[in-house]
């Protein structure tokens, strides 16, 4: 998935590739303008992974179009989020897609061999945040980290979440999802000795406010190496876990 300016320098020493390639190749234009995207190439060069396509908003035949120029550009495994069955089903009948209906989210091509440091851990407070961690998981699988999840492990009953202690205990990295008052985060944060990005979700009764309260209280919480992120936001937290899962690549630069 990843198109980096250290492979190109690779494959031009070992003569994979030749000079005027990589040169060729590190001259396109760094977007592909296509009228209504300009799809950014570059970006696995700049950042190690490449663009993913946010799917709300977007017709299918709109994401078919800038597929066609990830795939072109090199792009193996795409990454699509938040698409409805309905737009899945039409970008099936042009890709390989392997559509996961309650993360909404989908990915076409092959996941990568998991590289990371470690495990991901993604837990929730309960089976209605599911969609999120869903969400969350194929995240991290398509960029190249072993996942494990654990559902319906919160607060109300504690002892659910203590039975897996030891998966806690071996992550590199844990996102903790929860709606209602959000708690799961701070405690797992008490447990944890690696880094825990809370997600609040949008699940409670009437004074959670679509996932406020929870967002509060974990912004708020009292255990150290707790981050947050916004709302239902599994993508996002996917993302950041990768990026904490691949920092043994940092000393590689």
């Amino acid at each position: 998935m990843e198109i980096r300016i250290e492979e190109l320098l690779h494959g031009v020493k070992e003569g994979s590739i030749s000079i005027e390639d990589a040169v060729l190749k590190l001259r396109k234009a760094p977007f592909e303008d296509i009228g209504y995207a300009k799809v950014d190439v570059h970006r696995a060069i700049r950042q190690g992974i490449a663009e993913i396509i946010y799917g709300a908003g977007k017709t299918a035949e709109q994401i078919c179009g800038i597929m066609d120029k990830m795939r072109e550009s090199g792009q193996e495994t795409i990454l699509i989020t938040r698409i409805d069955k309905d737009k899945a089903d039409v970008i099936s009948g042009k890709y390989e897609l392997k559509y996961n209906p309650e993360g909404r989210i989908g990915v076409s091509g092959l996941y990568p061999t998991p590289d990371g440091i470690g495990t991901v851990l993604i837990a929730t407070g309960g089976t209605s945040d599911i969609p999120v961690a869903e969400e969350a998981a194929v995240t991290a699988r398509a960029l190249g980290n072993e996942v494990k999840c654990v559902y319906d492990v919160g607060v109300a009953g504690l002892h659910r979440l203590l039975s897996h202690t030891d998966d806690i205990m071996k992550a590199s990295v844990i996102i903790a999802i929860a709606g209602m008052e959000g708690a799961l985060a701070s405690v797992i944060g008490g447990l944890a000795d690696c880094p825990v990005i809370a997600v609040p979700t949008s699940v409670g009764y009437g004074a959670s406010y679509d996932g406020i309260s929870a967002l509060l209280s974990m912004m708020n919480s009292c255990a150290s190496g707790v981050s947050v992120v916004n709302i239902d936001n599994g993508f996002g937290a996917g993302y950041m876990a990768s990026m904490i899962n691949h920092m043994n690549r940092m000393g590689n630069r």
